[in-house]
């Protein structure tokens, strides 16, 4: 299973929080079943009003791994 950091606007996050309680969920089981719903429904996601900016780069962009 893989990690991820996932930052949320705070309304996106109450909203998220919300539904997972009305479906007796976890916030975590929640996202992971949006997700899956998301990837597998082969629809694009809608980005009208996506008010999200992408966090800045840090570094080089590259991996300090070889």
């Amino acid at each position: 299973m893989k990690h991820v950091n996932l930052r949320l606007p705070d309304d996106l996050h109450e909203q998220a929080r919300a539904a997972a309680d009305a479906a007796d969920r976890s916030l975590n089981s929640w996202l992971i079943a949006a997700v899956r719903r998301a990837v597998t429904s082969g629809k694009t996601p809608d980005r009208e009003g996506d008010s999200a900016t992408p966090a800045p780069l840090r570094g080089s962009g590259h991996s300090p791994r070889p």
